[in-house]
């Protein structure tokens, strides 16, 4: 993951090819972090619709922050119901 502004990032998928992402938001669900992103192509300013990816935030050897993708669906269901949540309380805002 190579970070080129606070909002976008670029992660490399398995084939080695590049993709811009617009980080939406962070937020913790049982001591755990993790950040919702929308691929750049997809994302407007003005309605932040598209395809939002959560990912697990860990830290590496090196104490670097890096994405994990979530492969237990227990723990993607509670992320998912949590970014759900917060999207539910902002829309009543």
């Amino acid at each position: 993951m190579t970070e080129e502004r606070d909002d976008v990032i670029v992660l490399t998928d398995e084939e080695g090819t590049e993709h811009e992402f617009q980080v939406i938001d962070f937020f913790n669900v049982e001591e755990k972090e993790y950040a919702v992103l929308v691929p750049l192509d997809e994302f407007d300013d003005d309605d932040e619709e598209g395809e939002a990816l959560i990912f697990r935030v860990e830290d590496d050897e090196d104490g670097n922050e890096i994405l994990m993708e979530i492969e237990d669906d227990d723990e993607w269901e509670r992320a998912a119901s949590e970014w759900e949540e917060r999207l539910a309380e902002e829309d009543e805002e």
